[in-house]
């Protein structure tokens, strides 16, 4: 990154040793190590140009709200959208905190710097009809039944669970046949029991009788083609293909399986706080947003249906 040669040394081996202390106490994913490492280095080549020179961590130490403000001026300016820039507002916050505790500094001039304000998008659940669907459409382009079959069970897994794509991809050969719960290792490593329909089971143990692979305790239970660990990218492609003939939004991605997994939960009268311990989330704040979704269902099907409201529009 060609920013790099704007950062100090002392300032980048701080950022270095920050990074290598999420991933390897908080658990970080790499995308998330990139991520911030790319919004760190950002912030601090400006803070070089702003000031003239290259911050030392005394420099640091000293940033003002003034300066704050015209960082976040510069990125506005290229057209960063409010959503992104607080996600790099984040990032710098979470560095400065640890920064601060090891430099003994008050970096208050940082952590009072208020985030953009933006609107969370709610995430986009499919109907119980169309993931029961989905779960069948998925096997109609490929080219074997056992990858027909592996398609299809994955799409089950991700929708019978509520996983994450990773985790589903992350099971191995020594999960298998699925038992009646599953103990997923989640986000930052944690570990929670996530139980599995007989839909999930049915389906899996049909894909293993028709792997041709030798499915090892410690290899990955989802193959592909060549008997490698199954890239993602192939099961968003199989369901963009069956979304296109079923009709679909772009929102109908793996991902929406899981937020329809929580949304059918809690329409059916979930509990918020054990779908947040199914779903792995840290915060119950996170899965409150599925309390929206079900209130804008809830809104939909009111004016669709209630006479009153159908007069009205």
């Amino acid at each position: 990154m060609a920013e790099n040669g704007l950062i100090s040394p002392a300032a980048r081996d701080a950022l270095q040793t920050w990074l290598e202390v999420m991933a390897a106490i908080d658990g970080a994913s790499p995308a998330t190590v990139t991520a911030y490492r790319g919004d760190v280095v950002g912030f601090l080549s400006f803070m070089t140009v702003h000031h003239g020179e290259r911050e030392g961590l005394g420099a640091l130490a000293k940033i003002t709200v003034t300066d704050m403000r015209a960082w976040m001026s510069s990125e506005r300016q290229t057209g960063i959208s409010a959503r992104s820039l607080a996600r790099k507002l984040s990032a710098v916050k979470s560095f400065y905190r640890w920064l601060a505790r090891r430099e003994g500094f008050e970096p208050t001039a940082v952590l009072s710097t208020r985030s953009p304000k933006f609107l969370k998008k709610l995430p986009r659940p499919l109907s119980e009809e169309a993931a029961r669907e989905m779960m069948g459409e998925v096997e109609f382009d490929a080219t074997e039944p056992w990858i027909a079959a592996r398609d299809a069970a994955v799409v089950t897994v991700l929708y019978g669970c509520g996983l994450r794509i990773s985790e589903a991809l992350g099971l191995t050969g020594a999960d298998v046949p699925l038992p009646k719960s599953l103990k997923i290792r989640g986000k930052g490593g944690k570990e929670r029991m996530v139980p599995v329909l007989p839909a999930a089971r049915e389906a899996v143990a049909r894909y293993t009788e028709l792997c041709p692979f030798e499915l090892t305790r410690t290899a990955p239970l989802f193959r592909g083609a060549r008997g490698g660990a199954l890239n993602p990218r192939l099961i968003r492609s199989a369901m963009a293909r069956a979304r296109l003939r079923m009709g679909l939004p772009s929102t109908a991605t793996p991902h929406a399986l899981r937020h329809s997994f929580a949304s059918h939960l809690l329409s059916a009268g979930g509990d918020l706080r054990a779908i947040q311990e199914l779903l792995g989330h840290a915060s119950l704040s996170t899965t409150q947003v599925y309390t929206a979704v079900d209130a804008a269902r809830l809104m939909d099907v009111y004016e669709t249906a209630h006479p009153r409201a159908r007069k009205y529009t």
